[in-house]
């Protein structure tokens, strides 16, 4: 198995690619760094990753809340362990994950929001989640919904596309972003579900180790 590095896939955000929406300010004030339901060890369920084979999303949020990325492996088996700062927002019943880009430095390279001038320190990604014991599903932002929002001037940011991208940053601030949450819907109808493994982290640690090749094995 291998493991996929993008956040973009781990969280089902469009972080890092040619689609992806920022915000300026992350939902509201009420911002927690633990969802207490989110600890264990976590794997996209096999519908989620149909067409990747043979790449899968695997990320653990140990005892205290960090949220732990297992990024690829190394010549060992042992997949790296890579903490990224993620917030949690609940809200009328729903409940969001909010990361900031400058968090995601350590596992991809994100330039600054495409025409935002000047450029700011740092900017967030949203997405919506469902938990219920133990399957989690991530609801993206849906790029284009949220684009047309701006092109129609319901909401202030700015839209950079071209036949092949489309990068979209939302301007406002917290409360702004909260009404935004509230009153539109901006996220797909469409989640990418995981599910809470039965396995331990050394566990999973200890079957990745048994499965790689030998050192010089092709």
């Amino acid at each position: 198995m291998t493991l996929h590095r993008t956040f973009a896939a781990l969280l089902v955000l469009a972080l890092a690619g040619c689609v992806e929406t920022r915000f300026e300010s992350p939902i509201g004030d009420n911002i927690e760094t633990c969802d207490a339901r989110w600890k264990g060890l976590w794997t996209e369920a096999d519908e989620a990753h149909q067409g990747r084979p043979g790449d899968t999303v695997v990320f653990y949020v140990d005892d205290d809340c960090k949220f732990i990325v297992l990024d690829d492996p190394d010549k060992n088996g042992t997949a790296k362990e890579i903490h990224v700062p993620v917030n949690y927002v609940h809200a009328d019943g729903k409940d969001y994950v909010v990361v900031t880009d400058v968090s995601l430095k350590p596992l991809v390279d994100i330039k600054p929001p495409h025409g935002v001038t000047p450029v700011p320190e740092k900017s967030y990604y949203f997405a919506r989640y469902t938990l219920r014991r133990d399957r989690l599903d991530i609801y993206q932002v849906d790029d284009e919904r949220v684009a047309k929002l701006v092109v129609d001037k319901v909401i202030d940011g700015t839209v950079d596309k071209t036949q092949n991208e489309l990068h979209v940053y939302v301007h406002g601030s917290r409360a702004d972003m909260l009404a935004l949450v509230r009153a539109r819907p901006i996220f797909k109808d469409k989640s990418t579900r995981f599910v809470r493994s039965t396995q331990t982290l050394g566990d999973f640690q200890k079957s990745q180790h048994r499965a790689s090749p030998a050192k010089g094995t092709p």
